[in-house]
C-alpha cells in the first residue's frame, strides 16, 4: 500500500479521533463542525482526502521488538553478553536477537534508536492491494463498474465465474475500499461516479441522527384508532395518501373503507403540508357530516397539518406505522387501479379537478366482486339512504 501524506487541517490527534467518531455515528459535516468549533469545510476536506475511510492507527504487535527491548540489546552488546544471554533475559528466542543484531550492522554498529526507526520503515513498505497486483482482475472489475454494476453484484458474479480460482475472486468490501481509499491506488477512482450514490467519498452505514426535519408533531398512531373501523360495518372511515407523478406533481386520494368510494383531490400548488392541507379540508367538508368519522393516512410529511384538518372537519387522523402501507390497504389497492389513468412519469398537474372527478366517477361506477358486483357508488348511496351513516 502506498503511503499517502494526510493534512491535519489544524486538528490535534484527539480532535481527529473525535471527528472520526462523530462521522461513524452518522453526523453531517455541519453538525461535526458546530459541535467541535471547526469550520465545516475543514471537516469535509479532512474526510475527503481519505475517501471517508479512516486510516487505521498503526500499532506494533507484541511479537515485534519494542524500543525498550532494543535498548536492552544495545546494553547487552556493550557489556559483552551473547545473543543467547540477552534473549534469555528478554524472554525472546535467541534467533530473534541474533537476526536483529545482524540486520542492523552487527555488534559493532548496532544502535537501538536507528534499529527501531529502520524497523518502522520496513513495516511501512509498499503493500499493493489485490486489484493493483492483478491487472486481469482489475480490468474485469473496472469493466463491470463502468456498466454500473454494484460491487456486491461484481463480487457475486466473479464467484460464479471462477469458483475454484481465488485469484479471480474479490469481496465487495475490498472493491469499495479500493475505490474510496486513495492509499490503495489499485483502480480508477473516477468510477465512484458509476455507483448508485455517485459519491467521491464513503459515508457511514449508520443513518444520520434525526435533526427534527420531517418529524410530524403530535401524530396519533393507528394503534389508537377505534375498533369499529376494522370490521367496515359503519361507513364514514376513510383512508388517504398521495399518488405521485413526475415530481413534484401529485394528487391526493381518499377512499371510504366500507363502500370503497374514491375521491380524488387536485394539488396544483405542490405537495408540502401547507399546500395540501387546504385542498384536503375543502374536499372533506364537501362530504356529508354523517360520513365524516376518521381518516387514516400514510406517514408522509404532506400530512403534517393533520391538527388543522381535524380542527376544521372534526375528523381525527390516525397515521400508519412507518413503511407499513398495508395498514391502509384499501387505499393502496385503489391507487394501483388509478395507475390506468395516472402514469408514474406523467405531470399530474395537467389534470384539473374536473378531470379527476371524471376519473373518480368512472372508477366508482365499476362493479366490484367484494360488493357482489355492485359498484362503490351504489353501496355508498345505499348507506346514506338507509341511515347506516347515522349509526354510532
Amino acid at each position: 500500500m502506498v503511503e499517502v501524506w494526510v493534512r491535519d487541517y489544524g486538528l490535534s490527534a484527539a480532535q481527529q479521533d473525535e471527528l472520526w467518531r462523530r462521522w461513524r455515528a452518522g453526523e453531517s459535516f455541519g453538525s461535526i463542525g458546530r459541535e467541535m468549533a471547526v469550520p465545516f469545510q475543514h471537516v469535509r476536506r479532512f474526510l475527503a482526502q481519505s475517501g471517508g475511510v479512516q486510516f487505521p492507527m498503526r500499532r506494533r504487535s507484541a511479537r515485534h521488538l519494542s524500543l525498550v527491548e532494543r535498548e536492552e540489546i544495545s546494553r547487552g552488546i556493550a557489556a559483552g553478553e551473547s545473543a543467547r544471554s540477552i534473549a534469555r533475559r528478554l524472554q525472546r528466542p535467541a534467533s530473534t536477537i541474533a537476526r536483529e543484531i545482524a540486520r542492523n550492522g552487527g555488534r559493532s554498529r548496532y544502535r537501538a534508536a536507528s534499529a527501531d526507526a529502520e524497523a518502522d520503515r520496513r513495516a511501512r513498505r509498499s503493500k499493493p492491494c489485490k486489484l493493483a497486483a492483478s491487472p486481469v482482475l482489475r480490468a474485469v472489475v473496472e469493466q463491470r463498474l463502468t456498466a454500473r454494476w454494484s460491487p456486491q453484484q461484481i463480487a457475486g458474479w466473479l464467484r460464479l465465474q471462477s469458483p475454484v480460482d481465488p485469484a479471480m475472486q474479490i469481496s465487495h468490501e475490498a472493491i469499495y475500499r479500493t475505490l474510496f481509499d486513495p492509499r490503495r491506488r489499485g483502480i480508477d477512482r473516477t468510477l465512484t461516479r458509476q455507483l448508485r450514490t455517485a459519491r467521491l467519498m464513503r459515508h457511514p452505514k449508520r443513518a444520520r441522527r434525526p435533526d427534527g426535519r420531517g418529524v410530524i408533531a403530535d401524530l396519533v398512531p393507528i394503534s389508537q384508532r377505534p375498533a369499529e373501523v376494522e370490521d367496515r360495518r359503519i361507513p364514514g372511515h376513510w383512508e388517504g395518501d398521495l399518488v405521485m407523478g413526475r415530481r413534484p406533481s401529485a394528487i391526493a386520494t381518499l377512499v371510504e373503507r366500507t363502500s370503497r368510494l374514491t375521491v380524488l383531490v387536485a394539488l396544483p400548488d405542490g405537495i408540502k403540508a401547507a399546500q395540501v392541507t387546504p385542498h384536503l379540508v375543502r374536499h372533506l367538508l364537501g362530504l356529508p357530516t354523517s360520513i365524516r368519522r376518521t381518516l387514516t393516512w400514510d406517514r408522509g410529511r404532506e400530512i403534517a397539518g393533520h391538527r388543522l384538518i381535524t380542527a376544521a372537519t372534526g375528523m381525527p387522523i390516525y397515521l400508519c406505522r412507518a413503511r407499513s402501507p398495508w395498514q391502509r390497504g384499501t387505499n393502496e389497492n385503489t391507487n394501483r387501479l388509478l395507475r390506468q389513468y395516472l402514469a408514474k412519469n406523467a405531470d399530474l398537474r395537467q389534470f384539473n379537478q374536473t378531470d379527476l372527478d371524471a376519473i373518480a366517477a368512472e372508477l366508482n361506477q365499476r362493479p366490484r366482486r367484494i360488493h357482489g358486483y355492485r359498484s362503490p357508488a351504489e353501496v355508498y348511496a345505499e348507506h346514506l339512504n338507509s341511515g347506516d351513516a347515522l349509526t354510532t
